[in-house]
């Protein structure tokens, strides 16, 4: 890729109108990574134009083909998975296994999507009156604004990009200022393996109007957001106000039950996996572990001693276990949270604080957390952190753990750990999340199966699997009257 990073528009790699650039770098060393495009609204127009032009053209194209292009994408992210998962660690911060991963799920997701080239099955159903078919079909929406975060910075466009493509949608890609550089070889990508101009279009930013540019903007059908709470909301009202969809994917406060029956060893597991791998930085992460009394203490001491063994480092040193937070300003939201915590009366048993010493100076480091004593109303407890942070609450029986598991205002991920298949089956229907787990963490979602949350986590949309392709397209009803004479539904039943 050339430095600096340009915007992709029209299928050509251009930089900003205004010829300003900003810096993207590596949160684990300081580095420079990129100079990448700063653009504005008129770079934002001339993308969502170039979709425009490029969809009659595209949605025709038959979707098989469509698939084609989606498996010569998948073999070309597998063949440059190593590099490409270097870059995403160097500009992200997670550690290099977790790049492969990200990567992984993008070639899983090109994969899956474009199988759905020869399927997109419809609906034939049996009509009332004599002569007469009926059946329904998907249709795309036209250009759809795909607006992604930095924590899955090659796997969420995938996720978004994919079933639109693939459904017949143009699309463009705004992704978070914190990764571009990923974004922009994710394109490359597509560009490489023969996607016609105008049908992928990348614009990166540094400013939030940026965004709100793409939501506003009259010829964009969609907009599927990933991100903050806040911010989704303010997504949500703007493209209501427009009269345009709108799938959201926001927050999570996920947690983990362990009954006094579970294996402790694989517990311990799966809540160091979940709590802190991608530093805590993800929407299904592990931020509360619900605990029954008779095995607490010796859930936290197994924790504590496995917790000292956690490496923290710059992501790209295979001995690492945690890497960096994405900036400075996430950096201080988690240790401010640490510290309400603190002041509202939680034992905090190790952690706390940002590593800022020695090889940790240049980079943006928090120390593995563990809270003991947490009730389900602290801030704590209820709020999302994002970081590597974990906080325990106690409780004595399934109910209560899942009475306390359903308090908070999200409702994405929810994991329980027991032996006992009546309590499993118990758990699966009552808890209120759109993932559940049993005997595993909250993370690693696989892309065949729906993903998404309720309550404020999103708004009823789910991607992966075959609920994105009710996200990216519309149903149409199709009758056909074979009859030679008017048939009126509902009337002319005898």
């Amino acid at each position: 890729m050339e430095n600096p990073i340009h915007n992709f528009i029209a299928g050509k790699w251009i930089p900003a109108r205004s010829g300003k650039t900003f810096e993207t770098r590596n949160p684990a060393t300081g580095h420079l990574v990129a100079q990448c495009a700063d653009s504005n609204e008129e770079d934002m127009n001339d993308a969502v134009a170039a979709a425009r032009d490029a969809f009659e053209s595209w949605h025709r194209l038959p979707a098989p083909r469509r698939g084609e292009l989606l498996f010569r994408v998948a073999e070309r992210l597998f063949h440059d998975k190593e590099t490409l998962a270097k870059a995403l660690t160097s500009e992200m911060g997670k550690v290099l296994m977790e790049g492969r991963g990200d990567i992984q799920e993008a070639i899983d997701m090109a994969y899956y999507m474009g199988g759905e080239g020869r399927r997109q099955f419809g609906h034939v159903a049996p009509s009332e009156l004599p002569n007469k078919s009926g059946y329904a079909i998907r249709e795309p929406l036209g250009v759809v604004g795909l607006i992604t975060p930095w924590n899955f910075p090659m796997a969420i466009p995938s996720w978004k990009s994919f079933p639109a493509l693939i459904m017949g949608n143009t699309v463009v890609l705004k992704p978070s200022p914190d990764t571009p550089y990923t974004a922009a070889l994710f394109v490359k990508t597509l560009e490489e393996a023969g996607i016609p101009p105008g049908v992928v279009n990348l614009v990166t930013g540094s400013a939030p109007e940026l965004g709100a540019t793409l939501v506003k903007h009259p010829d964009v059908a969609l907009i599927s957001f990933t991100g903050s709470k806040a911010t989704g909301g303010k997504v949500a009202v703007d493209a209501a106000t427009h009269y345009k969809r709108v799938a959201l994917e926001m927050g999570g406060k996920n947690a983990i039950i362990v009954m006094e029956d579970a294996d402790l060893e694989l517990a311990v597991e799966g809540i160091l996996w979940s709590a802190f791998g991608t530093t805590g930085q993800r929407c299904t992460a592990c931020s509360r572990l619900i605990v029954h009394a008779a095995v607490k203490e010796h859930m936290v001491s197994m924790l504590l001693d496995r917790m000292a063994k956690l490496r923290v480092g710059d992501g790209l040193d295979s001995s690492i276990d945690i890497g960096p937070l994405i900036n400075n300003t996430q950096l201080e939201r988690v240790h401010e949270l640490v510290q309400v915590g603190v002041q509202e009366g939680a034992q905090l048993r190790t952690g706390g604080h940002p590593l800022t010493e020695g090889h940790y100076a240049a980079g943006y480091f928090f120390a593995p957390t563990l809270f003991d004593n947490v009730t389900p109303t602290m801030r704590i407890a209820t709020e999302e952190i994002f970081g590597p942070v974990l906080s325990v609450l106690e409780i004595n029986s399934l109910d209560e753990a899942i009475k306390v598991n359903n308090s908070v205002e999200y409702g994405l991920s929810s994991s329980l750990y027991t032996q006992d298949i009546n309590r499993a089956q118990h758990a699966m229907r009552e808890l209120r999340s759109g993932i559940v787990y049993i005997n595993a963490g909250t993370i690693g979602s696989e892309v065949h199966l729906p993903f998404g949350g309720i309550k404020n986590t999103g708004n009823g949309h789910r991607e992966a699997g075959q609920a994105a392709l009710d996200t990216f397209s519309e149903w149409k009803s199709i009758y056909v009257d074979y009859s030679g004479q008017l048939q009126r539904a509902q009337i002319d039943t005898n």
